[in-house]
């Protein structure tokens, strides 16, 4: 009987094992696949991906949250190109998979706290004069909530300057403060290690690009 029982603990470490295997491996596939990512489509089909993966390990928080990052990836695209009318509902849905993801990783998530964030400022953009206290004042609150819990963290310092550099000056923006800001970025991803591999560890590519810009606004 315990020759028996022992046999069955060492088969199911083993398929727990081999699950866990096959999960790190689809994550890492498709996490790699936001870099290669350019249109709203490419950015939805990947957070679709990202939400058949949580579906299936209902435990763990990470797949809800690139199913998130991947829809506010959509909404940036789709501002850059103007169609600001799209931006409510991406948020939504973006906020519905961070709801998710902070209920399995807790309140004191840096990064989940940092994509409300965005969310929040992606809804501002919607309609900035009318939106800047309500949905503005929440993305800023968000943002110390964040900091507050993880300081070194190089995304938070890289919403920071993008923040700095696309805000009008008029309004307490500086493309030369945010240049600056992107350098502080930059060296905070240098000396910056994630948790896991599958662990949040984009934006530096990002901090790089804003660094090859001349001092003048590039929109």
């Amino acid at each position: 009987m315990k020759k028996y029982l022992l046999s069955f603990a060492l088969a199911f470490m083993s398929l727990t094992a081999f699950a866990q295997a096959d999960y790190g491996k689809i994550m890492s596939d498709k996490i790699a696949r936001i870099e290669t990512c350019k249109t709203p489509e490419d950015f939805q089909a990947l957070s679709n991906d990202f939400q058949r993966i949580g579906s299936k390990e209902s435990s763990k928080w990470l797949p809800a949250y690139y199913a998130a990052f991947s829809l506010i990836q959509k909404g940036r695209v789709l501002m850059r190109e103007g169609k600001m009318q799209e931006l409510d509902v991406i948020a939504d849905q973006a906020e519905k998979h961070l709801s998710m993801a902070q209920n399995l990783a807790g309140t004191d998530n840096a990064e989940i706290h940092l994509l409300r964030k965005v969310s929040y400022s992606l809804r501002m953009m919607v309609n900035p004069a009318q939106r800047y206290m309500t949905d503005g004042a929440r993305a800023a609150e968000e943002l110390n909530v964040a900091e507050k819990l993880d300081p070194s963290n190089p995304r938070i310092a890289l919403i920071k300057a993008e923040d700095m550099y696309f805000t009008p000056e008029q309004y307490g923006g500086s493309i030369t403060k945010g240049l600056e800001m992107f350098k502080d970025a930059q060296a905070k991803f240098k000396a910056y290690k994630p948790k896991t591999v599958l662990d949040p560890n984009w934006g530096k590519a990002e901090a790089d690009y804003f660094l090859t810009l001349p001092a003048e606004k590039a929109k």
